[in-house]
């Protein structure tokens, strides 16, 4: 498994810097679609997502002049394969899924997100009731005697940073460390574990202060014994292949909205204010690199407590690799690459 992810790595460390040096080719495009599907990160329930997102879509209609239409689903696998087989056109990902849409799925990044407070950037957690004595020694003591919410296989912050950051390094293994393991959405998780139906469970900053901005009282019912170093801001991703003048509308859309003076810029600030965004700032396929250097980091530290030398070898090239890559990048930039 270690191998393929690595091959993989590989594979999107060319694709990264082909795109940085504008040497990337993309496939012919189709031509106009006729409607624009739009996929939506799956961090809470549907209903939640539509409602705040409905106008936001609404707006980007009548800005591209084409329709859109919003798709929902339960896991960001799914996402990732209807970006594959052309279901969708562009979407809100999570960084981890969307470093995936990159690799199997023709996707590219061409935005991404910024926080409403001006901070760039956000933490995975852990929490636990409020109420609840469990400590962060009490979970990694691994005895089986707690039951555990983690994130989507293909969440950032719900999976990737904790297994990266926190239980990995210390030969944790969730799945056997636990009494049960439950994979949901944040909310999910979020409300699990204030109602006690959980004992402790992975989720985001983000998440946790968008309960607390809505009014909710959940924020009050968790308490965060783990946090991990700041993960960069979502990416938004569209086909390579689509029509280059439609891509051209989307961008200007994404990179517009929420922006200036007057009236119909607050309106739209306090649409995305409700998702927690500030607006959309330009990206490319660079964006990702963090998370490459999260997965490189994890499959070291599984091939360290495998003792295998040659996979320890091999998994220590490839993050010398992206690390390089990274640096190389932020010289020629003259700007840090959030995240690590």
């Amino acid at each position: 498994m270690i191998s393929r992810r690595l091959m993989l790595g590989a594979s999107f460390a060319a694709l990264a810097l082909a795109a940085c040096e504008g040497g990337e080719k993309t496939k012919a495009a189709e031509g106009p679609p006729k409607v624009i599907n739009f996929s939506i990160l799956a961090t809470e329930n549907s209903s939640s997502l539509e409602t705040f997102w409905k106008p936001i879509l609404a707006d980007m209609e009548k800005s591209v002049g084409i329709p859109v239409k919003p798709f929902y689903a339960t896991n960001y696998t799914a996402l990732i394969e209807a970006l594959r087989f052309k279901q969708i056109d562009a979407g809100w990902f999570s960084n981890q899924s969307g470093l995936e849409a990159v690799r199997r799925s023709g996707g590219e990044v061409f935005a991404r997100t910024f926080d409403p407070t001006g901070e760039d950037g956000y933490k995975s957690v852990l929490i636990v009731p409020a109420n609840s004595k469990t400590t962060l020694a009490d979970v990694m003591r691994c005895d089986k005697s707690l039951n555990f919410g983690i994130g989507d296989a293909k969440s950032t912050s719900g999976t990737l940073a904790p297994m990266t950051y926190l239980f990995a390094p210390n030969g944790v293994d969730p799945q056997t460390c636990f009494r049960t393991v439950k994979a949901a959405n944040h909310q999910a998780n979020l409300f699990a574990v204030a109602r006690g139906m959980l004992d402790v469970a992975t989720n985001n900053s983000t998440a946790i202060r968008l309960q607390r901005e809505r009014g909710s009282p959940v924020p009050d019912q968790v308490r965060v014994i783990w946090e991990s170093p700041k993960l960069p801001e979502d990416p938004i991703v569209w086909r390579q292949d689509l029509d280059p003048a439609v891509k051209e509308k989307i961008r200007q859309f994404f990179l517009t909205y929420g922006k200036g003076e007057g009236p119909e810029a607050e309106r739209q600030r306090k649409l995305l204010s409700q998702l927690s965004i500030g607006g959309f700032l330009p990206a490319d396929n660079t964006h990702l690199m963090p998370v490459r250097e999260m997965e490189a980091t994890e499959a070291l530290l599984t091939a360290k407590n495998s003792g295998d030398q040659a996979r320890i070898a091999e998994a220590q090239n490839a993050l010398d690799a992206i690390r390089a890559e990274r640096a190389a990048l932020e010289a020629k930039t003259g700007q840090p690459i959030v995240g690590q």
